[in-house]
């Protein structure tokens, strides 16, 4: 594996950066499908695409920053641009596009609920996608290991450089998988489940499951409160929420009734 695709000159091609456009493509069409068939309005799908990937680069540069170090930031504010050098946060992106979407939500007349249900299977295979750009590249990866499908990674990735000739975890391929477990059942659901806000909330509670599992597996994570990672501590609070939120809307729904 090299995190390099093609290189003519100056000219390089990275597998990480073809990964996460297939990803935005794909998760696109999942969410025009979604769209149609629930009435959303497709055209508002293709006008949201646009400001969420700007939003979810700077909600996922900031984040990492923030837990990172702001060391380098303050020296040089110009390296929050920096993203090909490494550095976007997943529960940034997603933090910073679910931003846009109540603010898009809002803006367009849109039931937020309604419109965050049918971006859930996009946005969980987009990511699925995105973790195979990480494998290629080398980075978020895990610890040594001797386990048989422990992997070793290029010496010029992140990976390589950190854990250089020894064989390990391949985590990025974990959270791959249980992405599109994740991608499978709500897809499933999806016609099921008939209350608005109750599949997207099913995504962040899912995930943030999978993403505490994995966490332990990981080598490159994000520390916060001593042993806790961030990614850990955000799937914490991203439970809680989730259930908090589904029990309000059927405690709602049973008064309304």
């Amino acid at each position: 594996m090299h995190p390099v695709l093609i290189q003519i000159g100056p000219l390089v091609v990275r597998w990480y950066g073809v990964m996460i456009a297939l990803a935005c493509f794909a998760g696109m069409w999942i969410a025009l499908k979604e769209a149609e068939r629930k009435g959303v309005g497709k055209e508002k799908i293709e006008g949201f695409f646009f400001y969420a990937l700007i939003g979810a680069i700077i909600g996922a540069r900031l984040y990492y920053l923030a837990f990172s170090g702001m060391e380098e930031f303050w020296n040089n504010p110009l390296t929050i641009f920096a993203v090909w050098g490494g550095g976007l946060a997943i529960h940034g992106g997603i933090l910073g596009g679910l931003l846009v979407a109540l603010l898009y939500a809002r803006k367009r007349e849109i039931p937020f609920w309604k419109f965050a249900d049918t971006m859930a299977p996009s946005l969980i295979l987009g990511q699925a996608i995105g973790r195979i750009g990480c494998f290629l590249n080398g980075d978020a990866h895990g610890y040594p290991t001797t386990l048989p499908w422990g992997l070793v990674y290029s010496p010029e990735s992140p990976a390589g450089q950190m854990f250089p000739g020894q064989s390990l975890h391949p985590t990025q391929l974990y959270e791959m998988i249980f992405n599109l477990l994740i991608f499978g059942l709500l897809w499933k659901l999806r016609k099921v489940i008939k209350t608005d806000g109750y599949l997207f909330l099913l995504y962040i509670i899912m995930y943030s499951v999978i993403r505490i599992f994995v966490e332990h597996f990981r080598a490159d994570k994000l520390i916060f409160l001593g042993k806790l990672s961030a990614a850990q501590s955000i799937g914490i609070i991203g439970i809680i929420i989730g259930f908090s939120l589904i029990f309000t809307m059927q405690k709602n729904r049973r008064k309304a009734s």
